[in-house]
This record gives structure tokens, sequence and C-alpha cells, in this order.
């Protein structure tokens, strides 16, 4: 069978699309920080305070976006969302003011919230349905999109100083992967898509992937928000302490090698392209991995080499040490977050919603939080605090229930 009619092929790609758009959205509006301080003459502090507000909406999205994915399936709400995500970019490129900035960097926390939950349930769905392994590569998807964003970035920068164009060129390339994701998104609400309620309840309880997926669906509108599980809280902590651990990697490490292990100018900017790139060919191994050790080992394992990997890197100091110590950050940390939410997508809705939002937040609030430490100590310690993070999603993977590696029992041999 061709790609194109494959099912699994089909769905993964417009799943991958959302994946795109996200990393791509994010990494647009981050890499022109320096564009929008200048033209609305925000200082440091009030920097620091607009980013902090897209962490302060997605964390404070958890019960609208519980209510939307009841209400209308993570399929429309994933269209939705990423089509908002597009038009926020304009709207912060119109920005007139300080206060206006806020409202639209609020409103873009909950926007992303609201995708990063649809796309990871449509992920665990697809997982589940078709009994293969794909949530890693996803999630390297994300990673590229972030590559991707910071490649046009550079190259817009230098054709203009316009923030206005360079947005307007990204909302161009969002569309089109809008379109794609059309194409191919699970559709939760065909009956044929639903499994027997009868047959969903036994094989929920034997642990099995079609009990796996009758938990991913979203339950009844009618349904109502519970009190979370002690393992769902467990999974929350893990995903913070993760996302804080990749978010900050990702802000702060070009600094640490300029201003800490006094690298060159041109040294400098590797620290972003080691831990990235280390996450993209991780992610693009994981679920190879999963497969063959299972989700609760990757977690376990992989967040003690990032955590005691960067530790020995800021003992030791130089530039050498931190790009290894960034290169074992990247590799061990990468498959964390696909494996969070494949567990917490088993749970139901309820329990994913809250897991992704919890991600979100450690995403977006993690690196002013480091730069909070920053600059009460040092850099050194703010990246310590990073380090402690990694060793803090190990000791949560001890207390998270993780499925057998059998119970997704075809990983995919090729990359998406």
């Amino acid at each position: 069978m061709s790609r194109l009619h494959d099912p699994f092929r089909r769905g993964q790609l417009a799943i991958a699309a959302l994946f795109l758009s996200l990393g791509f959205q994010y990494a647009t509006w981050a890499a022109r920080i320096p564009a929008i301080k200048t033209d609305l003459d925000l200082s440091a502090a009030e920097v620091g305070v607009l980013l902090m507000a897209a962490g302060v909406g997605a964390a404070v999205s958890f019960p609208a976006v519980a209510w939307l994915m009841r209400r209308m399936g993570s399929r429309r709400l994933a269209l939705l969302s990423q089509l908002g995500l597009a038009l926020l970019l304009l709207a912060l490129a119109a920005a007139p003011n300080y206060p206006v900035a806020l409202l639209v960097m609020c409103a873009d926390g909950v926007l992303v919230g609201c995708l990063n939950v649809a796309m990871n349930a449509q992920g665990a769905a697809l997982e589940a349905r078709h009994e293969r392994n794909t949530m890693a590569r996803l999630h390297a998807v994300f990673s590229a999109g972030s590559l991707l964003a910071a490649l046009l970035a550079s190259g817009m920068t230098a054709a203009t100083e316009s923030v206005a164009a360079h947005f307007g060129a990204a909302v161009v390339l969002l569309a089109a992967l809008g379109v794609t994701a059309r194409t191919g998104l699970l559709d939760e609400d065909a009956p044929a898509d639903r499994p027997d309620p009868a047959d969903a309840e036994a094989a929920a309880d034997a642990g099995t992937p079609a009990g796996a997926a009758a938990r991913a669906e979203p339950e009844p509108a009618r349904r109502r928000w519970t009190v979370p599980s002690r393992l769902t809280l467990w999974m929350c902590c893990a995903m913070v302490f993760g996302t804080v651990a990749e978010g900050a990697m990702n802000d702060w490490s070009a600094l640490y090698l300029k201003d800490v292990a006094e690298a060159s100018a041109e040294l400098a900017p590797l620290g972003i392209a080691v831990v990235s790139g280390m996450m993209v060919v991780a992610r693009l191994f994981a679920d190879g991995w999963r497969g063959r050790w299972g989700d609760g080992r990757v977690v376990l394992l992989g967040s003690a080499v990032a955590g005691a990997g960067l530790a020995v890197a800021l003992v030791s100091g130089g530039v050498a040490p931190a790009l290894a110590g960034f290169a074992c950050m990247g590799l061990g940390i990468a498959a964390v977050t696909p494996c969070v939410y494949a567990a917490a997508a088993r749970q139901g809705s309820d329990a994913l919603t809250l897991v992704a939002a919890m991600g979100t937040t450690g995403l977006l609030a993690g690196p002013p939080l480091i730069g909070f430490i920053a600059g009460a100590s040092s850099l050194a310690w703010g990246m310590g605090a990073v380090a402690a993070s990694a060793g803090a999603v190990a000791l949560c993977s001890t207390r998270i229930r993780w499925t057998a590696p059998a119970t997704v029992a075809q990983s995919e041999a090729t990359p998406a």
C-alpha cells in the first residue's frame, strides 16, 4: 500500500503538520522578541512579564480546554486553535502598545494549550488505533518546526526589519500546514471509529491497545471534570520539570556559553544547535526505544543521563564540557514529553488536558524562571536548576504506571 493511501501514514502526516505548526509559531515570535522590545520600547523586566503572560495563559486555560475537548473533540479543536495561533502572529505584529501585547501573549498561551492537548490526543489515538509507536517522531517534528522558524527569521531579518512582513510570511506557511492537517486527522465523532462500549470496557480492564484507544477518545460532553488522581498528578510533575528543562536549554544555552564558559561569539550559538539537534535525532529513534524497553525505562534513564550530564558539565566548566553536557540534556530529555503524553492519554481526556496544560506552562514559564534564578545568583546556578529539573523527572517517573513494551507492539522502522 502506498504511503498516500495508508491510513496510518495519512494520519501521521496530518498530525505532524500540527506539531510542526506549534513549534514554528512558538519559535517565530520568540525569535523577534528583540525587535518587539525595541518597537514597544520595553525594559528587560517588561519583556520578562511579556514572556510570562503566555505561560499564565496556558496555565489558566485548563478548565476551558477540558470543556472544549469534550464539546468539540480533538480534531475540531486542533484545527481552530492552529488557525487562531496564526492570526495571533499578525495581532502581535500590529500591537500598538504594551498592554495590548500582553493580552495577545496571554491569548497565545491559551491557544497553545488548546493545540497542545488536541494534537497529542490525536497522536495517542493514532498509536492506539494502529498499534504503532509514533509520538516521539511527532515531537521531533515540533523541534524541526522551531528550527525552520529560526531559519526563516534569519532570512527575513536580513531582508527586512519589518516584524509584520516576517509574521505575514509565517502565516502563509501556517495556513498551508493547516490545509495539510485537515486531510488526515482522526474524526472521533464518526460512529465507525468509536468502539463498542462493552468491548471498550473489557479492553480497558485488560490493558490492551483497544482499551488505550477507548480511554484516549473524548468523553461525552455531559461528563464533568473530576479531581485528578495521584497518578495524573505525578504525570503533571514529570511534565512540568521536563518542559522547564527543555525550554530553558533552548533559551539560555547560548548565553551560558558566552557569559559563563567564555566561548567566542562564533561558538555561542552552538549551544542551541547541539541541544536541538540531539533532541531531533533522539526523537527520531525514541519510538524504537519505547517498543524495545518500554516508556518508563526510556524516561527514567533518559532524564537521569540529562541531569547528570549537565551537572558534570557545570562543575567542570569550559566550552567543551558545556557542549557535551548540552548534548546529554538534548539526548536524555527528548523522549520525556512524548512518553508522558501517551501515558496521560490512556487515563482519559481530562488527564491529558491537565498534563498538557502543565507541559505548556513549563515550556513557556521555565525560561523566565531560570532567568529569575540567574538574576538572584548567577547563570551557573540557573543552569544547575535545569539539571535538577531533569533529575526530578527521573524521580517522578518511578511513581507513574507505564505500559509494557508489548502494549504498542509495532514500532516504526523508518522515519516519518
